[in-house]
């Protein structure tokens, strides 16, 4: 009969030896949450951080550290060339989701979209790229004038300027006809004087309001003088 010790012991080394094939098959989904590795396919370029990313495949993904989690390297589709190191800054979200999310920065007509924050499946915060002020400002600057879909003839070019003839001089005016004096104006006719008031006429008799007394008395002395000269007369004869 085989030993209990020894069944024991065999038994220990196929349990141990189940158990490491089971670490050995599973996926590396620890390994993939803890660097946040993203393959990420590119359809039209795309600024990320100080880089504008062509179209094709990326991988995204977490510096190995473990002080600094905000540290994104994106490599090339076979992870042996990295095309740059960003220093993001945290960011968060309200509702998680199953898939990777990211945000952008509003850019000019023309100039690729920038990214702004990038999402991992199930994570509530993410990281945030500073805006690259610099670079859209070059990609703006070096912007193709867009052309016309169709192509206007040239313009004719304008006639040169004819010379202008030389300024003749003027004729002198013609003599102008010596205006007549004006006749003298006629006098003005003397303003009719308006006639004399009448004198007051004289009233025909005395008025009634006049005595006689005065008549008597003249009467009586004329008759006294008469009687003096024919006194005197008679004497001499």
């Amino acid at each position: 009969m085989i030993d209990a010790k020894k069944l024991l012991f065999l038994g220990g080394l196929a349990a141990c030896a189940v158990g490491m094939g089971g670490f050995l098959l599973t996926p590396p989904a620890k390994a993939d949450t803890w660097d946040k590795k993203t393959v990420i396919k590119l359809e039209e370029p795309l600024i990320a951080g100080n880089v504008v990313l062509q179209p094709g495949t990326y991988v995204w993904k977490l510096l190995d550290s473990q002080s600094d989690r905000h540290v994104v390297q994106i490599f090339n589709k076979n992870e042996n060339h990295i095309y740059t190191t960003i220093l993001a800054l945290p960011n968060y979200r309200l509702r998680p989701t199953g898939h990777t999310r990211f945000a952008f920065w509003e850019t000019p007509d023309g100039v690729p979209k920038a990214v702004r924050a990038w999402f991992y499946p199930g994570d509530n915060f993410g990281q945030e790229f500073v805006y690259p002020k610099r670079l859209i400002a070059q990609l703006a600057a070096a912007r193709p004038v867009p052309m016309p879909a169709e192509v206007q003839p040239a313009p004719e070019p304008a006639p040169a300027p004819q010379p202008e003839p030389a300024a003749q001089p003027e004729p002198a005016p013609a003599p102008q006809p010596e205006a007549e004096a004006a006749p003298e104006p006629a006098p003005a006719a003397p303003e009719a004087q308006p006639a004399p008031a009448p004198a007051p006429k004289e009233p025909a008799a005395l008025p009634k309001t006049g005595s006689v007394f005065p008549l008597v008395g003249l009467m009586g002395l004329v008759s006294l003088s008469l009687a003096g000269l024919l006194s005197v007369a008679a004497r001499r004869s």
